[in-house]
């Protein structure tokens, strides 16, 4: 029997939040809790419990639909985002409670993604347990709340920001129309996203895909305000520790991955020779910068692995994929983890989404970054000023925040090739190891993860005497 596993089984529901980026690390962290004996339930909408149900199979963790996204219109339906938010909400909350109510097997505990407001009112309501589950890095968490004190607590923080965090560069907002218009200092999607911190007060833990070492000082000043418990990294045990069974890939994709091309491609490439180029599943590159990164490869003699996806493929330059042939693959899709993972990959450059962050981390592969938004900028300071794992690839500083193919350039020959890049592989390559000893046996975030499931009775006893 695995460490930690537990020998009459608990049962958790897990609450994921729309998107890949958001629903993979609790996939990953269901796998890891089903692995010590935890049974699980996965709460989501139609489509996606529809699309895990076909690619997943644990005996322990089923899949449940709260709200039907397919006739009811996702987030393209009446009312773009916003209108989304309000249909799940409304159709979520009353069917998750429902499920949580009437199911044979009762529920301990309710681990929900921060960014879904209304999570910790059910758990209130139905005296159970409650776990937050931030899907971002602990770096962004402190950086967004001193926004949240002034906007939703009309007081400043009560305690000194983290140092770090008074360097960074500004942030950068998507425009999503249907939350409304901006009115105040912050616009509508900063104020949408502060409403996590909400949950984090009534949450019982807020767990974090990251790892001790990789965030250690910022854990230590968040723990002075909320129970934080790092249990990452959250990619599939085959890359790391090995110990989940038929867990070698995520489970959830929004496009069909083109592995096999992929990886006879890279079969072909010198080891540390390509530059592997993917702005994950939601970022969106103007067309100007995709003709910017496309010039850079161009011009470059350097092998390159471009994921270009379906709705973006209109703005490459005319017969760019013909022309460069020779040396690049242009793909609308692939399996990242497998690519990360391959011998031949030199660099990434990536948008710096989490994920993608962590991946690399785990993988050993220095970042070339060029962060679009929010949480990106952070991700990439940590990445060149904290642990000096890549470089930023700085943008124009202008209203559209281009970055020039000369710029991107630099930064893959530094990389690849510069005495800055000696020192970048060097940093990544002893994270990599701490990360792999993280979720390891006895490694800290196992530790917590076990820890965890040890409080699951106490805690949910607690909540039952209060509730009753």
């Amino acid at each position: 029997m695995e460490q930690g596993r537990v020998e009459k089984a608990h049962h958790i529901v897990v609450l994921a939040d729309q998107g890949q980026g958001h629903i993979n690390p609790m996939l990953q962290f269901s796998k890891r809790l089903a692995s010590k004996g935890i049974k699980i339930t996965v709460a989501t909408t139609l489509s996606n419990a529809k699309s895990m149900k076909t690619t997943l199979s644990y005996s322990m963790i089923t899949f449940e639909s709260i709200y039907d996204d397919c006739s009811q219109g996702g987030v393209v339906g009446p009312g773009g985002f916003k209108g989304f938010l309000d249909r799940f909400q409304a159709s979520g909350s009353t069917n998750l409670t429902r499920f949580i109510l009437d199911h044979e097997h009762p529920v301990k505990c309710l681990v929900y993604d921060a960014n879904i407001p209304w999570a910790s009112k059910i758990t209130t309501q139905l005296g159970i347990a409650g776990a937050a589950f931030f899907t971002q890095s602990c770096a962004t968490a402190a950086t967004y709340y001193p926004m949240y004190c002034e906007v939703y607590e009309k007081t400043p923080l009560s305690m000194p920001s983290f140092p770090v965090i008074t360097g960074l560069p500004k942030l950068r907002f998507p425009n999503l129309p249907s939350l409304g218009c901006s009115t105040g200092r912050y616009p509508p999607i900063i104020i949408h996203i502060l409403g996590q911190f909400d949950n984090f007060g009534k949450a019982d833990w807020v767990l974090f895909n990251s790892f001790d070492k990789l965030e250690e000082e910022v854990v230590e000043w968040m723990k002075k305000v909320w129970n934080v418990v790092t249990i990452g990294p959250t990619l599939p045990s085959f890359y790391l520790d090995k110990r989940v069974e038929n867990d070698n890939e995520y489970g959830f994709n929004i496009h069909k991955p083109n592995s096999s091309n992929c990886m006879e491609w890279l079969d072909s490439k010198k080891t540390g020779s390509v530059v592997y180029v993917s702005f994950g599943s939601a970022a969106n590159l103007c067309a100007e910068q995709v003709t910017e990164l496309a010039d850079a490869l161009r011009q470059s003699n350097i092998m390159f692995l471009w994921v270009v996806k379906p709705d973006e493929q209109s703005k490459l330059p005319i017969d760019f994929s013909k022309e460069t042939s020779g040396k690049g693959l242009v793909v609308t899709w692939c399996s990242q983890l497998e690519v990360l993972a391959h011998h031949a990959i030199g660099c990434f450059i990536s948008h710096c989404g989490w994920n993608s962050t962590v991946e690399a981390i785990s993988f050993g592969v220095p970042i070339v970054a060029m962060p679009q938004i929010l949480d990106q900028i952070i991700n990439a300071h940590f990445l060149e000023k904290v642990w000096s794992v890549g470089l930023i690839a700085k943008a124009n500083e202008d209203e559209k925040g281009v970055t020039a193919s000369e710029e991107i350039y630099r930064c893959i020959r530094e990389v690849l090739e510069g005495e800055r890049g000696q020192e970048i592989r060097k940093n990544i390559t002893s994270l990599k190891e701490l990360a792999k000893e993280a979720i390891d046996i006895s490694g800290s975030s196992d530790k917590h993860i076990d820890e965890f499931i040890s409080q699951l009775d106490p805690v949910y006893l607690r909540h039952r005497s209060n509730y009753n």
